[in-house]
């Protein structure tokens, strides 16, 4: 064979390896945050999916960019994202958010889109209460719009909803907060049973933070750190540690920081970093924090250095707990007073071999 073939068959081997689909699926993560404002029946789970990109059917060109994802789909719930949206805006000024809604439930499912504003909830355990109806104390909906407010999808469907955030020239600064609900009615029921049900509305949100810039007040405090139980004695872990933060401000506040645990004697036995969590305006909101160790016994002292979010303030609070575990300590005094009262035994019969000599 000559030089000229052997060059024209490998290159046609590299042709031929490259046009050839890899085996095995490319997997991406469905996109949940902590911070999500969940409202649906069923709990979302995370699933490994393939992408494929779809934005037109049959002809159709949609309002919206969408895409099919393969694997795990048929779980019986549908999946928002991001969990939160945060974005500066000068007034006057307008720009275009995305949100992502993945359809796991059945075919052809019909989703709603709706506004509402939330606003710092009273019980400090809720990271914000949706205000329904009527209206928040730092509205958002006369900001943010959509090309229409109703979609559907297939099974296995994600669509990228695009959420328009418009702020009026002569709009406050501060902030502005609410969520985009996205709903769907689904009907429970089996094939067996003809009886009537009812159905179940599903919703689940995806929330928006805005702040319009100008002169605004950043101001909060670190209020306390405390056991969340309030007991100051326990037998054994995991303790159960609550953070409560103070807005007083008229913009969200994203405090972090870090929490220090000390044993009787001195030592740092425990170290927390503590990511940065949000506080709506004239609200409290407490951050929870489980600390576990093999082994506990004593006094503790829990300390925490939360930066406030603005200005690199840092509030220092602490609190204090003792773990005793009664078993152990019980069986310590026993076997005490096994070991004392074997001795004294011992050295009264010594003493009475002694007297008889």
């Amino acid at each position: 064979m000559n030089s000229t073939c052997r060059i024209s068959l490998r290159i046609l081997c590299l042709v031929t390896f490259f046009a050839t689909p890899l085996l095995g699926e490319v997997f991406a993560q469905s996109s949940e945050t902590t911070d999500q404002l969940v409202m649906q029946a069923t709990p979302s789970t995370t699933t490994t999916e393939t992408v494929l990109s779809t934005t037109e059917t049959a002809g159709e060109t949609r309002w919206y960019e969408s895409e099919q994802i393969f694997g795990q789909i048929d779980v019986g719930d549908f999946v928002v994202g991001p969990g939160r949206t945060e974005v500066e805006l000068q007034p006057g000024e307008t720009v275009i958010q995305e949100i992502t809604v993945t359809n796991r439930i059945s075919d052809n499912r019909t989703f709603q889109l709706t506004v509402e504003d939330v606003y710092g909830s009273d019980d400090p355990k809720k990271s914000v209460a949706l205000s329904g109806n009527e209206r928040g104390p730092y509205s958002i909906r006369d900001y943010i719009s959509f090309p229409k407010d109703t979609f559907t999808l297939a099974l296995g469907e994600r669509a990228r909803i695009p959420v328009t955030i418009t702020i009026p020239p002569n709009a406050e600064p501060g902030g502005y907060y609410g969520s985009v609900l996205i709903s769907t009615v689904r009907t429970p029921g089996s094939t067996d049973d003809t009886a009537p049900r009812s159905p179940i509305i599903a919703r689940v949100g995806s929330l928006f933070f805005l702040t319009v810039a100008g002169e605004t007040t950043r101001s909060g405090e670190t209020k306390e750190v405390a056991t969340i139980t309030d007991n100051m004695w326990y037998e054994t872990g995991p303790i159960e540690l609550g953070i409560l933060f103070e807005n007083t401000g008229s913009v969200h506040l994203n405090p972090y920081g870090e929490l220090s645990i000390t044993n009787m004697f001195g030592e740092e036995v425990g170290f927390v970093e503590i990511e940065p969590w949000f506080v709506l305006p004239a609200s409290f909101r407490l951050r929870e924090i489980s600390w576990d160790r093999e082994f506990l016994l004593g006094r503790y002292t829990v300390t925490a250095r939360i930066n406030r979010g603005y200005d690199d303030v840092v509030d220092e609070v602490s609190t204090t707990f003792w773990v005793l575990p009664w078993k152990i300590v019980a069986g310590i005094f026993v076997a005490f007073f096994i070991v004392m009262f074997s001795l004294r035994a011992f050295f009264r019969t010594f003493e009475f071999k002694r007297k008889g000599l």
